[in-house]
């Protein structure tokens, strides 16, 4: 197994040397800054050449989230790392429940903090962890490795199959490299790492944004922004708080600081009932109606009043 595995490393994308940094070593400070950086622009380029693929990628979400389902991420190390954070900051940012989307890493919370060598070498704990979530038809797993080839990820991803799961896969591989069978795979091709294999630079940058196109585009097909403003968000501490009577005050103008706080205490703290409460004139009971008619907009909710 050990001989195959260095034979797979020799051919994966991510594990080359880049022939931009063969002296790094002998660099001075600002001069790896700067090939680091040069390497860097890059990433931004490589998601855009996917964004086919994270559109179809996207829409597969909002039908999932529409029909209550979940949005899964499976990873190890780095991988896991990004899709547990990008789960854990959609309920303050967007309200969400905290079961709607989660992040499944490779040797659990340990893993987070700590490296925990060879957990991902486990396909069949990946294929477990799946089955303790109780994965069925309406919910999306999203494999997430950036060699493609963690076995941790791709057990979870079978499993996901077997019960009828939708799948996505986000890899920095070439996409003619992808040969796991998903519904739709997203393949920002980053190239050889600045230091060879170090995947939580490049690949990692990538990786994060197309995590944040995912959910992010998601949650505002869903209604969770209006204009360009979080307005599901929770008011779970006091920057919150503040950021929500500023969101008033954006969209109206005229409101003073007392004002704003009034009539977020008026609404219960939901912004979105709060702001079709003041352009409607209505009382809470009726926005949250209006919203839910409106399938959560609120352009939707206030349109006969514009």
């Amino acid at each position: 197994m050990s001989k195959e595995l260095f034979e797979q490393l020799q051919n994966i994308d991510t594990e080359q040397r880049n022939p931009a940094t063969l002296n790094i070593d002998r660099e001075n400070t600002r001069t790896i800054l700067a090939m680091m950086n040069n390497e860097d622009l890059r990433v931004a380029v490589a998601v855009r050449d996917e964004l086919p693929y994270i559109e179809q990628a996207v829409e597969i979400l909002i039908d999932a989230f529409k029909k209550g389902g979940r949005l899964i991420y499976v990873g190890a190390g780095t991988s896991g790392r990004l899709g547990v954070l990008d789960a854990s900051e959609c309920p303050p940012t967007f309200g969400t429940d905290p079961e709607m989307i989660q992040g499944l890493i490779a040797g659990g919370y340990a893993a987070l903090v700590r490296a925990q060598e060879g957990v991902e070498d486990l396909a069949e704990k990946g294929a477990a962890d799946l089955m303790e979530k109780k994965v069925g038809t309406n919910d999306v797993v999203c494999g997430i490795a950036a060699s493609r080839r963690t076995p941790y990820v791709i057990g979870a991803i079978e499993q996901a199959r077997k019960v009828g799961a939708r799948t996505l896969y986000v890899t920095c591989t070439q996409r003619q490299n992808m040969n796991i069978q998903v519904d739709v795979a997203i393949c920002p091709f980053t190239g050889p790492e600045v230091v060879m294999g170090s995947t939580r630079l490049k690949a990692g940058t990538a990786t994060k944004l197309v995590l944040n196109m995912l959910t992010t585009a998601s949650m505002i097909r869903l209604g969770k922004v209006y204009e360009n403003m979080m307005v599901d968000l929770q008011m779970t501490s006091k920057k919150l708080e503040e950021r929500s009577k500023r969101i008033l005050i954006h969209v109206f103008p005229e409101l003073s600081y007392e004002e704003a706080q009034e009539l977020l205490e008026k609404a219960d703290g939901h912004v979105k009932s709060a702001i079709v409460m003041q352009i409607c004139g209505c009382e809470p009971q009726e926005a949250r109606q209006r919203l839910s008619k409106g399938d959560g907009f609120i352009y939707r909710a206030i349109e006969n009043h514009v």
